[in-house]
């Protein structure tokens, strides 16, 4: 009997896939309409290192709307994919006063002077993403790995929805008791997708 043929599944990069979800500018502007207890935070995270191939970078910015100059979240995620076919972004801080690269997700060529070898890993924070059906991915931070000392917490947990429109992100700290200590308590901050300038 002659073989059946068949159409090849094409095959997924998991970690370009999430570097492409991430990337761009966001607002949680809508969401914080409808429920004063989040606030109006802007978010943006544009590539940078894009001569690197063997993994996918991105600077990380986060401010509030009424204080776009004095972001109060600066990182570095480097997505890889896993064997299990899904990926992981790796967090990093910025050396010295990361204040003095606020700004930078509207202008990346301001990290020109910046290496990989200059930040530092948040070992235990990284967050697993598992590809959906529906192409969205969606992880969290491995139980109580990422250690906090922030407003009393022992350790800090992350859960992220990626979709083509949205990112929904849910940071919390807790005490060593497992005691929720800072975060949004009734959900994720919903951040939507800005169109491109």
């Amino acid at each position: 009997l002659a073989a059946c043929a068949s159409t090849p599944t094409p095959t997924v990069d998991p970690a370009a896939e999430v570097a492409g979800l991430l990337e761009g500018r966001y607002s949680s502007q809508r969401q914080s309409h409808m429920d004063p207890a989040y606030f109006d935070v802007r978010l943006g995270m544009p590539r940078i290192w894009r001569e690197r191939t063997d993994e996918h970078w991105l600077y990380v910015e986060q401010a509030m709307a009424t204080a776009l100059d004095r972001p109060y979240r600066q990182r570095v995620y480097r997505i890889e994919a896993t064997p299990e076919g899904g990926a992981v972004s790796h967090v990093y801080t910025l050396p010295g006063d990361p204040l003095r690269f606020a700004g930078a997700h509207l202008d990346p060529a301001s990290l020109a002077g910046l290496e990989p070898t200059d930040l530092e890993e948040r070992r235990g924070c990284a967050i697993y993403l598992t590809r959906r059906d529906d192409g969205s991915y969606a992880g969290a931070t491995r139980e109580r790995d990422c250690p906090s000392d922030l407003r009393g917490a022992h350790y800090a947990t992350s859960e992220v929805v990626l979709t083509e429109r949205r990112l929904d992100s849910w940071d919390r700290g807790h005490d060593r008791e497992g005691r929720q200590v800072w975060g949004a308590e009734a959900g994720p901050y919903r951040f939507d997708r800005l169109p491109a300038e």
